[in-house]
């Protein structure tokens, strides 16, 4: 499989239900969520609590889980944000610089990632760091395409 064929997408769960969830992900056929959150046990939908989400996954899509800390930001840098205290263009540069120090891409092949799905909370993927962390792998296997669902 070349690396053109290889179709990665994104996710926030904020604001959907269980049933909007996992039918985007259906409709995505997606084989592996990978969930690129900090902390995984959040509160804020049930569903997508670790333990909760994988068996979810399985169960409803027999699609696969893993979660995966190094493509979250550091608390300081999530935190900065949150507070006012880092710029959106300071925290993607921020964030990049992570990445290329973590070189988290190193865990992962190509073909591992054809119809995964980069998972955190953030309604929208404009100013969120799923589509920092899809474009920083887009960049390490050029051809890689990047749906955000």
């Amino acid at each position: 499989m070349s690396d053109a064929a290889i179709r990665i997408f994104t996710i926030g769960f904020a604001g959907k239900s269980a049933a909007e969830f996992f039918g985007l992900l259906g409709q995505a056929q997606v084989r592996r969520v990978i969930d690129v959150r900090l902390y995984n046990r959040s509160q804020l939908a049930g569903y997508t609590k670790q333990r909760d989400l994988e068996f979810f996954l399985r169960s409803i899509l027999g699609a696969a889980y893993t979660h995966m800390p190094d493509f979250a930001p550091t608390k300081g840098l999530l935190d900065g944000y949150k507070n006012g205290s880092i710029s959106w263009p300071q925290y993607e540069a921020e964030y990049q610089a992570l990445l290329a120090r973590r070189q988290p891409h190193r865990r992962l092949t190509p073909t591992e990632l054809d119809r995964c799905c980069l998972l955190c909370a953030e309604k929208t993927a404009g100013r969120c760091h799923r589509r920092l962390a899809a474009e920083y792998l887009q960049r390490v296997w050029p051809g890689i395409s990047i749906a955000h669902v």
